[in-house]
C-alpha cells in the first residue's frame, strides 16, 4: 500500500481532521507517517525591522512548531505506528510538494479549509495547489461541521 504518508499540519483543528483517516491507513498498511509543519516567514524587513527580533520570532515559531508536532505524533506512537516529525520553510504549497518529492512520499493526506468565492481568491487554497501539482496521490478530507465562506 503506502510506505510513507505525508501529513502537512498547520496547528489548526481543520488540518488535524485528517489524522483519524491517516491513522487507519497507517495501521492497515504498516505505513510510516510523516507529520510536516511549514515555517512561513512574513517579510521581516517590513514587519520586524530589527534583525535580532526577526531571528527571535523565527526561532520561537520553530520551537512552537516542534512542540506541536511532537504532541500530534504521540497519538501515532501510542497506536504503534512509525511516525516522524519534520519542519521545512518556504511558501506552504511549494514546501509541501518539495518535501513530498525529496522523501519519496507515496501519499499526501491533508484537510481542506473549504473556502470558496472571495475567501478562496484572497487566501488561496494550499490543498488545491498541492492537488494540482503533486506527483503522488492526494487524500483530501473536509472537516465535519466546518462552516464554509459564504462569499
Amino acid at each position: 500500500m503506502y510506505k510513507r504518508i505525508l501529513v502537512p499540519l498547520d496547528g489548526s483543528d481543520v488540518a488535524e481532521a485528517v489524522l483519524p483517516q491517516v491513522q487507519m491507513l497507517a495501521e492497515c498498511g504498516g505505513s510510516q507517517v510523516i507529520l510536516l509543519s511549514v515555517i512561513v516567514h512574513p517579510n521581516y524587513d517590513y514587519f520586524i525591522p530589527e534583525p535580532a527580533l526577526a531571528n527571535a520570532a523565527r526561532e520561537n515559531q520553530i520551537t512552537e512548531s516542534k512542540a506541536y508536532l511532537e504532541k500530534m505524533a504521540a497519538q501515532f506512537v501510542t497506536a504503534g505506528i512509525q511516525v516522524r516529525t519534520e519542519l521545512c520553510e518556504g511558501p506552504v504549497a511549494e514546501a509541501i510538494l518539495d518535501y513530498a518529492d525529496s522523501t519519496v512520499s507515496d501519499l499526501i493526506a491533508m484537510s481542506t479549509h473549504g473556502r470558496s468565492g472571495i475567501g478562496r481568491w484572497l487566501m488561496g487554497s494550499v490543498a488545491e495547489r498541492v492537488m494540482r501539482s503533486a506527483k503522488v496521490p492526494i487524500l483530501l478530507v473536509r472537516p465535519p461541521h466546518h462552516k464554509h465562506d459564504a462569499a
